[in-house]
């Protein structure tokens, strides 16, 4: 199935495609996960403080284009303007520019099995395509850009290496360097949001999922790397996020086609899982994508993380102090739809504590069921504006709130596998041999 952050293809009949700061060390704080056997605080989660910016777009908006901004789906086809059957399947109208005027999504996914990525000059044209097509609130444009296994954009970008060779050079300044080059290219070519860095723990050395994306199977060595991949990705202005909260290290089942149950106890998940996550918080990263796994010590409803009120809200906004936006995992793998439709899937995820809904499946009845619990008083007005606010405050903080800047593909192709990108990725394979 699709996957916004895993190695898997996205549909089902198509293949998979295939200058540095000092080291970053997560602060006291940001390492250290709540005790063992804490309660979460009776407070209510963190919110960010917004800007006058943010809350004068905030209360000009409809309660219809205020659940618009809660997805982020897969357009098809390589311009904002290019008819696709798939998008007259998936909804109802023929080009991504005329999905976006209907639905007024907040973001959208690059896939290349979506025909989405052919050419520099192409996708540079298509990002300012959609940019274009959503004139009143700028659009995330995300891409999953590990590198490595996970390469979204090859052969466009620079073929750097993936996080586990990375991490093999134990030097964080390294991680930070990728990042901030990956980062250089994204936004050469109008992506502002990557899907990195991976920071899950590879516990398991069957993991199907993981594997190589993680910088390594210490917590400790992953932490520093983690926090260092964030910082690269803001050097070069890009949005970041980490995944996949609670961790999606210790498993042998993948969540694309099964629900993985992962058994760690309280003390195990602080010792083992958190500390990247805390790492990535301690640098200010913007965003965390959920995984879908159980883990029924952290919370026994046997619901996956996505849709679990105690483990996104509870754990990862009281007790870890997130307060940037909630990615849900891709709503399309099996591990997130085994026990809800999808409809009531982006209902619970909301009501969990995400923000933003990744490709759901089913997007016409995703949304209009959204926009029904909201209008039923499920999900409450209040609950509503608070994702919202974090998404307006992201694209805020990256510069593409009032307007998006326009992409020059002259510059992205002189970006884009620069003699100087090329020796990032020398450098690195040098010191991991």
């Amino acid at each position: 199935m699709v996957a916004g952050c895993a190695a898997g293809s996205g549909a089902a009949s198509a293949p998979a495609p295939g200058p540095a700061g000092p080291p970053v060390a997560p602060t006291a704080a940001a390492s250290s996960p709540a005790p063992s056997g804490a309660a979460a605080p009776s407070t209510a989660p963190p919110e960010r403080s917004a800007s006058p910016e943010v809350e004068a777009v905030l209360a000009g908006m409809s309660v219809e284009e205020k659940v618009g901004q809660l997805f982020m789906p897969v357009l098809y086809g390589p311009a904002a303007g290019t008819s696709s059957g798939e998008n007259q399947a998936r909804f109802g109208v023929d080009t991504p520019a005329e999905t976006i005027a209907r639905y007024r999504p907040g973001g959208v996914i690059l896939f290349p099995w979506a025909d989405n990525v052919k050419s520099v000059r192409q996708l540079v044209a298509l990002t300012n395509g959609l940019q274009k097509a959503s004139p009143g609130i700028p659009l995330l444009i995300g891409a999953d850009q590990e590198n490595g296994q996970v390469s979204r954009l090859a052969p466009l970008v620079t073929k750097l290496p993936g996080a586990s060779v990375i991490g093999s050079t134990g030097d964080p300044s390294l991680a930070r360097m990728a990042a901030k080059t990956t980062g250089a290219e994204l936004r050469a070519l109008g992506v502002n949001l990557d899907f990195a860095p991976v920071a899950d723990v590879n516990l398991n050395p069957r993991n199907p999922v993981i594997g190589p994306r993680a910088y390594g199977s210490d917590p400790e060595k992953v932490a520093p790397m983690v926090a260092a991949a964030v910082r690269g990705f803001h050097d070069a202005g890009i949005a970041a996020t980490a995944k996949h909260f609670p961790g999606h290290g210790d498993t042998n089942v993948d969540s694309h086609s099964g629900l993985p149950v992962i058994k760690h106890s309280r003390s195990q998940w602080e010792k083992l899982d958190a500390p990247p996550f805390a790492a990535a918080i301690g640098e200010d990263i913007d965003m965390i994508m959920s995984a879908h796994v159980v883990m029924p010590r952290l919370d026994p409803s046997g619901d996956p993380a996505t849709l679990s009120k105690p483990i996104l809200t509870g754990l990862l906004r009281q007790e870890l102090g997130f307060d940037g936006v909630i990615s849900t995992d891709a709503l399309d793998m099996q591990g997130v739809r085994k026990k809800y439709g999808d409809g009531e899937v982006a209902v619970r995820a909301v009501l969990a504590g995400a923000d933003l809904l990744l490709m759901p499946p089913d997007y016409p009845k995703a949304y209009e069921s959204v926009l029904a619990a909201v209008k039923s008083g499920r999900i409450s007005a209040d609950r509503l504006d608070a994702s919202v606010r974090r998404l307006l405050t992201l694209k805020a903080a990256r510069g593409i709130l009032e307007k998006a800047p326009v992409a020059d593909p002259a510059d992205a192709e002189r970006t884009l596998r620069s003699a100087e990108h090329r020796k990032v990725a020398s450098l690195i394979n040098r010191k991991a041999r």
